[in-house]
């Protein structure tokens, strides 16, 4: 009988650690030499940290961001800083919108995403779309690559004139005119400002996502298949 309650046990144990395992998420942070500040590596690279503070498409802070701070893994966060020694030799410098981003944050959206009641940013983030579908067409989802560390969202500005490049978008539209490949309203300089930002990531090994211009995982990235919920603080 002990030996039945016994092997009950262990059952029960591999099952929750299948669990955890299958979930892919985990609650404490990785080890501090996982993950990089992204302004200590690159002291001139920019920022517009749109959840930390309200100019985003859910209209307030959003939870887990609880300092002006962009954590990328180690891995990629020496990739974008070659991306960004590259672009600097060209007189360009990339601005990043997000990084790395807490689970909790995702659960943020999704919480936004599902009632339909709140449309206060509809004109200005998503226009042309019903808010319930922002789920289907891959606008909104449970999980993101964000949470594993190594996507990032940017764009590219002069280093001469200090100002972000034209991309015929703004970040976070929810609307075709923001797939990369995306020409029927932009301008064909707008569209090669888009492919010299994805080329210069895909040549350091980033991996567009073809709805969104800004948005690029490090290929090779060291936590595929975790996703991470400690606070950026």
């Amino acid at each position: 009988m002990k030996l039945n309650i016994i092997l009950k046990s262990l059952v029960v144990i591999a099952l929750l650690s299948f669990t955890t395992i299958e979930n892919g998420s985990t609650i404490e942070p990785p080890s501090k030499e996982d993950f990089v500040d992204l302004k200590e590596l690159m002291p001139n690279l920019r920022s517009d940290l749109r959840y930390y503070g309200s100019n985003n498409f859910v209209g307030t802070p959003i939870e887990g961001y609880n300092a002006p701070k962009l954590l990328l893994t180690k891995e990629a966060g020496i990739a974008l800083k070659k991306v960004q020694d590259e672009l600097e030799r060209l007189g360009f410098g990339l601005l990043v919108y997000d990084a790395y981003r807490p689970q909790r944050a995702t659960d943020h959206f999704i919480k936004w995403a599902e009632d339909e009641t709140d449309t206060s940013t509809k004109l200005e983030y998503y226009p042309n779309i019903s808010k319930k579908d922002l789920f289907a067409k891959g606008y909104i989802s449970t999980k993101s690559g964000h949470s594993r560390g190594s996507t990032v969202d940017l764009t590219i500005v002069s280093l001469k004139t200090k100002q972000i490049l034209n991309m015929g978008s703004r970040y976070d539209l929810f609307d075709e005119v923001s797939n990369t490949e995306h020409t029927a309203t932009i301008s064909k300089n707008q569209h090669s400002l888009r492919l010299l930002l994805k080329r210069r990531m895909e040549k350091h090994g980033w991996q567009s996502y073809p709805k969104e211009w800004w948005h690029f995982t490090l290929k090779e990235e060291p936590f595929p298949n975790t996703y991470f919920d400690f606070p950026v603080e």
